[in-house]
């Protein structure tokens, strides 16, 4: 079936539809990650995106039902070189093709997915349209006019949980016992995530993004962290309010969009990056130690560490692509986050050291609260 990708600058590229069929709008970004299509599929944090794969050959070891990221695909479209039609793996339940059916996300395959990642380069991240139905290119030109872009749009609300939940399922074999109590504001949570913290001895409670401050604290957690989500964080002010009231009273770790809610609660600003970072191979430098992790990132927004009020709080990280702030701590709060993907899914594992630094952090302020309450009976 004939499909056409159109950009909002009018370029048109004519291909192949797989998936559903039908049309499906939303800001065309790329991924440099070679394998791990399952994992970026169902990553919340690409709802409003259209994906296309900079790697040409995708779906050859096909879907399962273990390496989803959440429960179904959030992203708008997909785009690939050449779909495999042949997957080869022990695990496949079913093929790339029959998964994005089944749960209807429509695909495009058999473009020029280089000549789209130079122009996306060059001019940025643009909204585009995936159409089977219309081949007008004039008709699919206005229509994307008509469509939303993600500044200003809160994607959040439809991707966090309807309800909390409990989480137990692991990363291996947990050498610690759960002795840390973790609420994870949902702001479109990787299960990656959830799986690194009860490797590291967390009970993990995942609660829905408009969780007030003070349903938080009434659930007692050791810890709090502000997961990845989607698009404008600026937009989603009701989990910079909460941020904004936990500051200082609980130790706190913030993921990608829970790192740009941070530096919000903080008095700072974002921005929107050209063409956002979306990949597996991004190099990152700690500003303490002088060492580079290579790590997963997916996200189109960045904090502008210079409009920060409180000069306490501190760049720790830095992307070495293009220098932009990577994570930041307090010299005096208990938080740090970054902006990168410590779980990686798919990706490196470089980072995950920091979902073991959360639980230091939590253990020497348990250590502070024991130390005040003997002193107070004394």
């Amino acid at each position: 079936m004939k499909a056409f990708l159109v950009l909002e600058d009018g370029t048109v590229f004519e291909g192949e539809g797989f998936g559903c069929q039908g049309e499906a709008f939303g800001e065309v970004v790329f991924n440099t990650s070679i394998t791990g299509y399952q994992e970026i599929i169902t990553d919340p944090s690409y709802k409003g995106q259209i994906v296309m794969m900079t790697y040409p050959l995708i779906g050859n070891y096909g879907v399962n039902e273990e390496d989803v990221e959440s429960a179904k695909p959030w992203l708008e479209g997909f785009v690939v070189k050449e779909l495999s039609f042949i997957r080869s793996n022990w695990r496949s339940t079913m093929s790339l093709d029959e998964y994005l059916k089944k749960h209807k996300v429509l695909g495009i395959q058999g473009i020029d997915t280089r000549a789209l990642t130079r122009l996306l380069r060059a001019k940025g991240a643009m909204k585009g349209v995936i159409s089977t139905n219309d081949s007008d290119i004039k008709s699919l030109l206005e229509k994307l006019k008509k469509a939303p872009s993600l500044v200003g749009v809160d994607l959040v609300k439809e991707v966090t949980c309807k309800e909390p939940y409990g989480w137990s399922e692991k990363l291996g074999v947990v050498h610690h016992k759960l002795k840390h109590k973790v609420v994870v504001l949902d702001c479109g949570v990787k299960f990656n995530i959830l799986r690194n913290l009860v490797s590291a001895g967390c009970k993990v409670k995942v609660v829905p993004a408009q969780t007030s401050a003070e349903q938080i604290l009434k659930l007692k957690p050791d810890g709090l962290l502000f997961s990845n989500g989607p698009g404008d964080p600026e937009a989603v002010t009701y989990v910079i309010e909460t941020a904004r009231k936990l500051l200082g009273q609980l130790p706190i770790f913030g993921i990608c969009l829970g790192h740009q809610m941070l530096g919000l609660a903080l008095g700072g600003k974002t921005y929107k990056l050209k063409f956002g970072h979306h990949g597996g191979n991004h190099p990152v430098k700690d500003l303490k130690t002088g060492k580079i992790s290579i790590t997963s990132q997916n996200h189109g927004f960045n904090v502008d560490m210079q409009s920060i009020p409180d000069k306490k709080a501190v760049m720790t990280h830095i992307n070495l692509y293009d220098n932009t702030a990577e994570g930041l701590e307090h010299k005096k709060l208990k938080l740090f986050s970054v902006q990168y993907h410590p779980e990686a899914g798919p990706g490196p594992h470089d980072a995950q050291y920091l979902f073991e630094r959360f639980v230091r952090l939590m253990q020497k302020s348990k250590g502070k609260s024991q130390n005040l309450n003997s002193k107070a009976k004394i």
